[in-house]
């Protein structure tokens, strides 16, 4: 199975900004802990909104938290 074209930095941003829970992270940007496991996961890709928030939360750009790699057509 190849990789997710989108990846993520979120695990490390939260353990960067004092070991942040996946709860602090969900209230903070209105959503449940569940979703932000899964996006956290790559099991799902959030919305641009969404994406933005997360990034807004953590003072980053969203390429520091979210990657795209383009896939390869081999």
């Amino acid at each position: 199975m190849a990789p997710p074209p989108i990846t993520n930095t979120i695990r490390r941003l939260r353990f960067d900004h004092g070991e942040m829970t996946q709860q602090e992270l969900a209230d903070r940007i209105s959503m449940t802990r569940q979703t932000v496991a899964a996006i956290e996961q790559n099991k799902y890709s959030p919305s641009l909104e969404a994406a933005f928030r997360i990034a807004e939360v953590f003072g980053v750009e969203i390429g520091e938290v979210f990657q795209w790699k383009k896939p390869s057509t081999d």
